[in-house]
């Protein structure tokens, strides 16, 4: 009789318990925004670039702090996928445009048709606002450093062979953070995934 009191009240303590924490984590989760909730994961730290836009101007990560940006890797004679990557950002642009926390940095993988010239042609053809969809130009090694290196859209190995003879060619986007950090790969013709990223962006826009 002894065993099975104590065995009662053993099970209406922890009935009391487990109730009393499942109200506490949901009054939490409503006073206190994004408690329980588990962010994007930190793939990787932007490194120092130092590209020029569409406008002739230098970009670097002094002008990108505090923002969340899209990294992109492209060419403008592309016939194959990047037309395709770059119809599937324009709802992003659209839809953010007017959002000063949020870039789209499309660099260049082929810099020597893309002059600064070019990506103004390009980017004029997209009717496209320079000061939010910036186009980058600059030394082939330092945006194929940016590329593996930063954004972890190309294998590092692929770097063996001399530069003369790498073509970096990716379909894939990298989502940074206000603090320059990597927080999601996302297939850019891949329509579900760039579905998510949306919720990702605006996930981010929220953080500090």
């Amino acid at each position: 009789m002894y065993f099975y009191s104590m065995s009662k009240r053993i099970l209406y303590y922890s009935i009391f318990f487990l109730t009393l924490f499942i109200v506490f984590y949901f009054l939490m989760t409503i006073f206190i925004p994004g408690f329980g909730k588990v962010g994007l994961p930190v793939l990787n730290k932007v490194q120092t670039f130092s590209f020029l836009d569409q406008n002739g101007e230098r970009i670097t990560n002094n002008n990108v702090e505090g923002k969340v940006y899209l990294a992109e890797f492209f060419f403008t004679t592309c016939p194959g996928i990047c037309p395709k990557l770059n119809t599937n950002l324009r709802p992003v642009y659209d839809k953010y445009k007017n959002e000063p926390d949020f870039l789209i940095l499309s660099h260049t993988v082929n810099p020597v048709t893309d002059s600064v010239g070019q990506l103004k042609h390009y980017a004029d053809s997209l009717g496209v606002d320079a000061r939010r969809w910036i186009f980058l130009t600059g030394k082939k090694d330092s945006l194929y450093l940016a590329a593996r290196a930063s954004y972890l859209l190309d294998d590092p190995k692929n770097n063996i062979s001399p530069l003369d003879e790498q073509f970096i060619h990716t379909q894939y986007f990298a989502l940074v953070d206000k603090k320059g950090q990597v927080r999601s790969i996302i297939d850019g013709l891949n329509k579900e995934e760039l579905k998510e990223m949306q919720k990702q962006i605006d996930e981010l826009l929220k953080e500090n």
